[in-house]
């Protein structure tokens, strides 16, 4: 998979890239990620990427200008192109799913008041994050990007996400390990018993009874 992230700011990326699990997705070529800074694609002689908003009001506008030139030079024909918005679809695991089955995902991540709206007419999809606004589009696009990644084939064992909360629709069962007991607090028996028939079962209900507890809307949906 190739993911190119268009950013004004692509030194907040550099632990992304540099560090853990996506570094090593990287080293192993499961994916290549470039990040695009689209002040480098304006036209203005100070470079700049925004300006005040037509009919008034306060805050900043990312230009046209910049950002679709920036992701015309990156995007081919099998392409995704992702629009990073508190407006947008909310992503969960499904959609993580989904996205780790594409070739190329172009992310765009917006900055100060928000977006000249015919830059809208240039994506295929809108996503969030959550009902809440950031500074900027550079956390979801990590966000997005490190859910996608871990899918990927050679990332981490399939087995290490197979039972994820959110992956059979539930969220997942308590873990454990050592030692047996920590201030008084002990892991439940089962769970040192050596029958697998007995701790899968356990497992089941304890997942259950956690979405039950934290997530019941999960349950509904199930």
């Amino acid at each position: 998979m190739k993911i190119d992230i268009l950013t004004l700011f692509p030194g907040m990326f550099k632990g992304f890239i540099e560090e853990s699990i996506i570094k090593r997705a990287i080293a192993i070529k499961a994916v290549d990620i470039n990040l695009i800074n689209f002040r480098d694609f304006s036209k203005l002689n100070n470079h700049q990427v925004d300006d005040t908003p037509y009919g008034g009001g306060r805050g900043m506008v990312l230009r046209c200008e910049p950002v679709i030139d920036a992701l015309e030079s990156v995007k081919k024909k099998d392409s995704k192109v992702i629009l990073l918005s508190p407006q947008g679809k909310l992503f969960d695991e499904n959609l993580a799913l989904k996205l780790k089955n594409e070739k190329h995902l172009i992310f765009i991540c917006g900055h100060y008041e928000g977006f000249d709206e015919r830059i809208r007419s240039f994506i295929d999809e809108e996503i969030s994050i959550g009902d809440y606004v950031l500074t900027g589009g550079e956390l979801p696009a990590m966000v997005i990007s490190d859910a996608v990644i871990r899918l990927l084939p050679n990332v981490i064992k399939e087995e290490s996400y197979a039972n994820d909360s959110f992956m059979n629709g539930l969220l997942d069962y308590p873990t454990y390990t050592k030692p047996p007991v920590f201030r008084g607090l002990e892991v439940p028996p089962v769970l040192l018993s050596g029958h697998h028939e007995n701790i899968k079962l356990w497992r089941e209900k304890a997942a259950l009874d956690n979405t039950q507890k934290k997530r019941k809307d999960l349950l509904e949906k199930k």
